[in-house]
């Protein structure tokens, strides 16, 4: 063993010891009232500390091994041919509109002005792009319970300017992808799911992020596993697949990997626009692109976390049934949240709805919550064409958007994170109760 292996393994080990002694909160006791409760938060041990500074001791700070092992594991779990990791989820959905853009897909492509089916409730992440590459969206209500789309309003919503539909999965609860897929397939769309909050959930058994041709993650903090920042796209069209890592990678034609060369073998032979024949393929431009890349530390925390998704997972299923077990006495006051037909939703979150008839306001609860050290959240941007950033967006409406105006006023999510222990959730529960006997 040279002496970099031997320093090395003795670096790891102190970062293991290190762990112990300034993040281990295995033994913290929660004291209710004085304790916060937390809507999300990062759960990690030794694991992601070790890979972290094991990855920082290779200095290679690009996508390395890391990133390899990483997107390895995510072709495994959700059984896709390509994952293409990037710095963020909102870059991750930017790409996945950005990539259907292409000319290389002839008439399907999407062009300034074509429409995509898509919903006002939800984050802004998954319209953005679509207003950055000049296309339309086309927004319908949801479902307040489900809090996707209403697919009653599908068929209705189609014109002959549809080229798409991208929405994103709720909370981690899945959209009806019977009826969505059904429509997609029907009239030639493409589907993009935003599956930024539902890693791990499954629709007839079957993960979400495999039903459409493109979908997208985040391992954002707050999401089922993080990196801090880093995202990911996924597919099973190669073609898909290249144009997402060229429009990720600046646009660049090249294909090789970080660190190789000519994995073509034409590098130095082809005509590409009116440069000169034989300009080195490592520089040629295809499409206007970014730089939307994941770093390897990311890619090291990443790794660690996908071996902990399963129990993740398990955990935030048994938190939701928990607190809907605390609250199911409550439905006089309260909408309680309820899975789609067919799914098994891995929740990012519990959200209430109050009743019409409810003798207080969301606001009510949202601050004597806070003051009881118990964070909350509103369901993101509301109804996002009441933002100022999207008042003005070239846009269409089917139906009304009713049900998403009554979420933006009276709704709001608390956390299932494994985070949450037994002791939190009891004291969350019981302070819902303590407040609604103030009425």
């Amino acid at each position: 063993m040279s002496k970099a292996d031997t320093l090395r393994n003795e670096i790891l080990e102190k970062v293991r010891e290190f762990y112990t002694a300034a993040h281990d909160k295995s033994g913290e006791v929660f004291v209710p009232g004085e304790s916060r409760v937390n809507y999300a938060g990062r759960i990690f041990n030794d694991e992601e500390l070790v890979s972290l500074v094991d990855s920082s001791l290779d200095f290679w700070l690009t996508a390395g091994r890391y990133a390899e092992d990483f997107t390895g594991k995510l072709e495994d779990y959700y059984d896709v041919s390509d994952v293409i990791l990037t710095n963020s989820g909102s870059s991750s959905n930017l790409l996945a509109i950005s990539a259907l853009t292409s000319e290389t897909l002839g008439d399907r492509r999407l062009k300034p002005g074509d429409e995509v089916i898509s919903v006002a409730a939800g984050f802004p992440a998954t319209v953005t792009p679509l207003v950055q590459n000049q296309l339309i969206p086309v927004f319908l209500d949801v479902e307040v319970g489900t809090y996707n789309i209403d697919v009653a309003k599908l068929e209705e919503a189609i014109s002959p300017k549809t080229k798409a539909i991208f929405i994103a999965h709720t909370l981690g609860n899945p959209f009806d992808l019977d009826a969505v897929k059904a429509c997609a397939d029907k009239h030639g769309l493409w589907l993009i799911e935003d599956n930024c909050d539902a890693l791990g959930s499954r629709y007839r058994g079957k993960l979400t992020g495999t039903f459409g041709h493109i979908a997208t993650g985040s391992f954002y903090p707050a999401h089922h596993i993080t990196t801090g920042e880093g995202g990911c796209v996924l597919t099973d069209d190669p073609q898909l697949a290249r144009l997402i890592k060229c429009f990720r990678d600046w646009g660049r034609d090249c294909y090789c990997e970080g660190g190789e060369n000519n994995t073509c073998g034409t590098r130095f032979t082809k005509q590409y626009g009116t440069l000169p024949k034989g300009y080195d393929h490592k520089y040629v431009y295809s499409h206007i692109g970014y730089n939307l890349k994941m770093t390897d530390m990311q890619a090291a925390i990443g790794s660690a976390q996908m071996d902990k998704l399963d129990l993740f997972t398990e955990k935030r299923i048994n938190n939701f049934k928990k607190i809907s077990e605390g609250l199911s006495d409550l439905e006089k006051y309260f909408i309680l949240p309820k899975a789609t037909e067919h799914s098994e939703p891995s929740w990012f979150a519990y959200i209430l709805t109050l009743q019409e008839d409810a003798p207080f306001s969301r606001v009510d609860l949202a601050r004597y919550l806070d003051e009881n050290k118990i964070e909350t959240r509103g369901l993101f941007a509301g109804n996002l064409l009441r933002q100022p950033g999207f008042m003005n967006i070239e846009h269409r409406v089917v139906g009304d958007l009713k049900n998403t105006d009554y979420i933006m006023n009276n709704t709001l999510f608390m956390g299932v994170f494994p985070g949450m222990t037994d002791d939190k959730i009891n004291y969350l529960t019981g302070k819902v109760h303590d407040f609604i006997k103030q009425f």
